[in-house]
């Protein structure tokens, strides 16, 4: 019997697979806790955007209480899309639900991208909107936003000739700005299919869900992982004109998202006004946030309207007893021994690696664009405490 090296079987591989990068997931709070040798509830997790409060209790119950979880779910998701469409404001046929936002953006590109096809990326944002493009074997285009974060909209409007598809987020995922009226219009104007992913629209109010219904060529994306805390059951839908909202049906596999999934999205509606207040805490608390990171002379904090904030770490951090060095780390230059790496980010790297120590976790970035960048995610108030802490020992400092 013939056998087959490893070799063999990736030749089967699209090459253009080969070469990807991977998506860069978060780890588990149990999985972090095990690697300091702390318990888990000491980890104070700030780098997923995830709810500090969990699911609505009603979601728990209504978990427990189901008896027929060895069924398929209603595969045309017939009492979920009435129910969505009454939170969302539009029609039913006008949603599909799937695992997770991350599910439509792939579905979305299946339908609408052959290879090779253009699809415009407006980076700094989130990162699956060009992986999902490369795995669906599309060519990604990259309008870079401008110094301030805001959309470059001149050069959507000269990639626009070359593309099908146009990525944004609102507010921002990692900058927290949001999408304007008349940049969304300026959008909809190059006839591009438009994606507006509004993961943390209820953080920010507003949405352009209500704008679907007038424009052919507009589609929005959310979740219930932020707001309703579900980001475990991955469980997302998209809102878009009828005739793709059918092609997308069509083409999803057919029992998307799952009994639990479906089961936990229709209790929060039903508690959304218990989430909707936990929402107004979030708020709260990252106001709180951006207030004690501006209070550090060695931070600079962006306005956020979603529940995280970015703070970028500027020169001067000293780093307290633990001698941090604001341009390298602990060891100063590149640890090779080579001069420091002019792309670098020392600074965010390093305060990352001293807060893991604490048991804090952040996320940082490694491009250009994000240099001695922090995007921290709006936790518990005793997490804001813990975190501010830290970086001021860090600082060398306790506040000013």
């Amino acid at each position: 019997m013939k056998t087959h090296s490893a070799a063999d079987i990736l030749k089967l591989v699209r090459p253009d697979i080969l070469e990807m990068l991977g998506y860069e997931p978060i780890e588990p709070s149990d999985l972090l806790a095990e690697r300091l040798g702390i318990p888990a509830e000491q980890v104070v997790k700030l780098d997923g955007n995830e709810n500090p409060y969990g699911p609505s209790p009603r979601v728990i119950e209504a978990l427990g209480a189901i008896e027929d979880y060895h069924r398929y779910p209603d595969p045309q998701q017939r009492a979920l899309r009435q129910a969505l469409a009454g939170y969302a404001g539009c029609e039913p046929e006008q949603i599909v639900a799937g695992h997770g936002s991350d599910e439509l953006i792939d579905l979305l590109l299946r339908a609408v991208i052959a290879p090779g096809d253009g699809v415009i990326d407006c980076p700094p944002t989130f990162g699956m909107y060009g992986f999902s493009t490369r795995v669906a074997g599309g060519r990604v285009i990259e309008a870079p936003r401008r110094d301030d974060y805001s959309l470059d909209i001149d050069g959507v409007r000269s990639a626009a000739g070359n593309a099908k598809v146009v990525f944004v987020t609102s507010p921002n995922n990692p900058t927290g700005n949001p999408l304007t009226e008349a940049e969304l219009e300026a959008l909809l104007a190059t006839g591009l299919l438009v994606v507006v992913d509004e993961a943390y629209v209820e953080f920010a109010g507003g949405g352009y869900a209500s704008l679907v219904a007038d424009r052919e060529n507009l589609v929005v994306l959310r979740t219930f992982s932020k707001w309703a805390g579900l980001a475990g059951l991955r469980a997302g839908y998209g809102i878009m004109p009828p005739a793709l909202a059918e092609v997308l049906m069509q083409i999803k596999p057919p029992y998307t998202p799952n009994v639990a999934a479906e089961v936990a999205m229709l209790a929060s509606l039903e508690d959304r006004e218990r989430l909707m207040e936990r929402v107004r805490t979030i708020v709260q608390e990252r106001e709180r946030l951006s207030r004690g990171l501006g209070a550090l002379e060695f931070v600079e904090v962006y306005p956020s309207q979603a529940n995280f904030v970015l703070a970028r770490l500027k020169p001067g951090l000293r780093g307290g007893e633990e001698g941090l060095d604001a341009r390298g780390g602990e060891d100063g230059p590149d640890a090779r021994g080579g001069e420091e790496r002019p792309d670098a980010p020392v600074r965010a790297r390093a305060v990352y690696d001293q807060l893991a120590r604490r048991g804090i976790f952040v996320r940082y970035f490694d491009t250009p664009r994000l240099r001695d960048c922090l995007r921290i995610s709006v936790g518990l108030p005793d997490h804001t405490d813990r975190l501010l802490e830290a970086l001021q020992e860090l600082g060398g400092e306790r506040g000013r």
